[in-house]
């Protein structure tokens, strides 16, 4: 399988750091039908934490967020890269991406047992066209 490149939403929740907070708006998600093609949690402090929510449908996540009261910060672009977990394939991305000038602030991956990875890339807003032209979007 090539890798399957493409632009996704994701949004930012604060959350008090405490234990099964994660979990509660996770399972929230999951009741409302909030299909997620990537997560991240990160400690901001002893206090609280950042939920990166990367929706499958941002629409439905932001009718859900309303409706239930969850304040969000985004939509914000990335790209999700899926595909063969193969030596060299995320070497090859950055260098296609960095031979048109285009810098990624940060980015995520994981293997999935299986041989196969999902990366995601934060690009700036005003790069990502030009990060979809280098990636043959």
């Amino acid at each position: 399988m090539a890798s399957r490149i493409r632009t996704v939403d994701y949004y930012y929740l604060s959350v008090p750091g405490d234990p099964g907070e994660a979990t509660e708006v996770l399972a929230s998600l999951a009741e409302r039908g909030i299909n997620l093609v990537a997560f991240a949690a990160i400690p901001m402090g002893p206090y609280r934490t950042q939920l990166t929510i990367f929706p499958d449908e941002s629409p439905q996540l932001e009718d859900e967020a309303s409706a239930s009261g969850l304040r969000l910060d985004g939509p914000h672009p990335a790209l999700l890269v899926q595909g063969d977990d193969e030596l060299g394939a995320l070497a090859a991305i950055h260098r296609r991406l960095s031979e048109a000038d285009i810098p990624v602030f940060s980015s995520s991956g994981v293997t999935d047992g299986r041989g196969g990875f999902g990366y995601v890339l934060y690009i700036r807003p005003d790069s990502v066209a030009r990060a979809q032209a280098a990636l043959g979007m």
